[in-house]
């Protein structure tokens, strides 16, 4: 079996008296879509920021293909590429134009026009920035985590605002990734965007590990569970699963 391509184990970190990650563990395959689902709050940023070294953890291990990001950031950072939850370019930069700059702070970077084709943005492909909608918006930040052809994209609330046909387009973009050959560690709230691309994902509430699996065995375990919805209402309180969803 090859190794896995990151690995945390009993992660925990804290801001002050409040704990937002609390003895966090999972394991990420090769070539799989492994999704961070839970509320807002529930530390999943936090977490996926301390597996990229943007973040110190205050305890526990992290891997990423061998490589620790905590002590080694350096070596792991032309290995991952990084979508935050908010991304703005400058109005009158072009799609190319804002590749191409981002290429340049990479060694080896991915082909722009192939980006550009794969992510469906080549009727868009020298519009202004301030000229695409909220999807097209999204598609360019997966460009640009992509620029510097990573082994993991870590994709943080990539479809947050995003209208259901936007976010349907997006999703084709993240299968074409996936398929590319790229390793994509998803965070999200969005119950369905875990079920349509998983693999494998972890439950995190309140900074802890609820549930972990595939989507489809996580609902056929739960008694009566037909969605990733009624698994997590299964396990937490109803109040509580109430603003999971908002």
């Amino acid at each position: 079996m090859t190794a896995p391509v990151v690995e945390v184990r009993n992660l925990h970190k804290t801001y002050g008296s409040k704990v937002a990650v609390d003895d966090v563990s999972f394991v990420v395959e090769r070539g799989e879509i492994f999704g961070v689902l839970g509320p807002n709050g529930a530390g999943k940023t936090t977490t996926v920021e301390c597996v990229a070294g943007l973040r110190q953890a205050d305890g526990g291990h992290i891997t990423v293909l061998g490589v620790d990001p905590q002590t080694q950031p350096e070596a792991v950072r032309e290995q991952i590429g990084i979508q935050f939850q908010e991304m703005q370019l400058h109005d009158k930069i072009t799609v190319r134009e804002a590749l191409t700059m981002f290429a340049a702070f990479h060694a080896n970077p991915a082909n722009i026009e192939n980006l550009i084709t794969m992510l469906g943005l080549g009727e868009k492909a020298d519009a202004r920035f301030k000229t695409l909608s909220g999807g097209q918006k999204q598609r360019v930040s997966i460009a640009l985590a992509l620029i510097g052809k990573p082994t993991v994209a870590i994709l943080d609330e990539m479809t947050t605002g995003l209208d259901p046909q936007a976010r349907r387009d997006v999703w084709d973009a993240i299968r074409a990734v996936r398929d590319a050959g790229t390793t994509v560690l998803l965070v999200t709230h969005f119950m369905e965007e875990a079920e349509r691309l998983c693999d494998r994902l972890v439950l995190i509430d309140g900074g802890r590990i609820i549930a972990e699996g595939s989507p489809t065995d996580l609902i056929a375990a739960t008694p009566d569970a037909t969605s990733l919805e009624d698994v997590f209402v299964s396990l937490t309180s109803a109040q509580a699963a109430k603003h999971v969803f908002a």
